[in-house]
């Protein structure tokens, strides 16, 4: 019998991840997270997992890592025509169920086998279609996401990360009981001995891309004049970056605000730890996987409520502030920093907060979701 610190072993399924992206990509971020860890934990319970995503020159066409076999193929419009291609041709060999990651647009996979497959969904990208792709291509996107592959999907199950992302996909027209959700975790503390700043200092963390709002944060600096020496610390890679580097300059503050780019865990963990407050300016986040992050640092955020998944991953007024449009988003800044002793209570929750989930529970839910997938 297997020990309750044990996964069950069950006969060997080969199991098909399809994602845009993986963790070693540039533009990688916390829904890339999400998958891999959710590939390793089918991989401890017996499982062979091949994760098809598109190529970069970070890492090889082919990989096996982790017990993962990684299959790099296409940027990332043609990575999705490679794996509908490959599945299709059985270029993966025999599969036996299809993990269809939508981020926006799905993969097709339904059209290509009669395996069982299971969707999973970060965030519904309505906001974010008209931001990154204005005009026709982002009308035919949104029309994708939002009225073929719910109706191409109608029997799969779906795997949404949060409440907010679940009532969305059903307000779409997919069947609620089709919906399982399976949260984020958040990793260990890395060991850091870097303290609080002695002067005002906030970050952002995440890709830099127009609908990450990252301006909202540049304009926090700009507009808080009675902190004439408040710093901000951009962490992250992204196509928008010389975008938000001009706009840091027209606004008079570009001595102030810090571009670090891509940096390894401990580098982020101590930004983190430094940090008064983490900013969350985010269009849309189906969880927030930083907002743990930095709670794990005693380090509140403030984020918009209707982003979504923050809603769930920030507790408005013990973990952290939600607010509604950009006024609030400004106001709470100054009344975080302005308020050490709100601060520190808000910090207390996020550590708090933090602890609540973990990876194993990831790993877990989306194993349990697999072991009966509908077709």
């Amino acid at each position: 019998m297997a020990s309750a610190s044990q996964p069950t072993r069950r006969p060997s399924r080969h199991v098909l991840i399809c994602n845009w992206r993986d963790t070693r990509n540039p533009e990688g971020g916390g829904s890339e997270r999400f998958v891999e860890e959710v590939a390793l934990g089918l991989v401890e319970r017996g499982d062979r997992v091949t994760l098809f995503c598109a190529a970069h020159d970070q890492a090889p066409r082919d990989e096996l890592r982790d017990g993962i076999r990684f299959v790099r193929r296409g940027d990332k419009m043609a990575v999705y025509l490679h794996a509908f291609l490959g599945l299709l041709l059985r270029r993966f060999g025999r599969i036996d169920v299809v993990v269809d990651v939508q981020n926006g647009l799905p993969f097709f996979t339904r059209l290509a086998t009669r395996k069982p497959v299971v969707v999973l969904v970060h965030h519904v990208h309505r906001e974010q279609w008209p931001v990154v792709y204005p005009g026709l291509v982002g009308r035919i996107g949104w029309w994708i996401e939002s009225w073929l592959a719910p109706r191409l999907y109608r029997r799969s199950r779906y795997v949404a990360v949060s409440t907010a992302t679940r009532d969305e996909l059903v307000a779409l027209g997919v069947d609620r009981e089709r919906i399982s959700i399976v949260h984020n975790g958040t990793d260990p503390t890395p060991v850091t001995d870097v303290e609080r700043s002695t002067h005002p200092t906030m970050c952002v963390v995440g890709r830099l891309v127009p609908h990450k709002q990252v301006e909202h944060a540049i304009d926090a600096v700009a507009e808080l004049t009675e902190f004439p020496d408040l710093t901000l610390t951009v962490v992250g890679d992204g196509w928008w970056e010389q975008e938000l580097r001009d706009y840091a300059a027209a606004r008079g503050v570009a001595d102030r605000v810090v571009f670090t780019g891509f940096v390894d865990e401990r580098t982020k963990h101590a930004v983190y730890a430094s940090s008064w407050l983490m900013l969350l300016p985010s269009l849309k986040e189906g969880w927030g996987l930083v907002v743990g992050e930095a709670g794990s640092h005693s380090t509140p955020t403030v984020a918009y409520r209707s982003a979504g998944g923050t809603q769930e991953s920030v507790d408005d007024g013990d973990s952290g502030v939600l607010v509604d449009d950009r006024a609030e988003f400004l106001d709470a800044v100054r009344r975080l920093m302005t308020d050490d002793a709100l601060r520190e209570r808000l910090g207390k929750g996020a550590l708090d907060k933090s602890r609540a989930f973990t990876w194993t529970q990831t790993r877990e839910g989306f194993a349990s979701v697999l072991a009966k997938p509908s077709r």
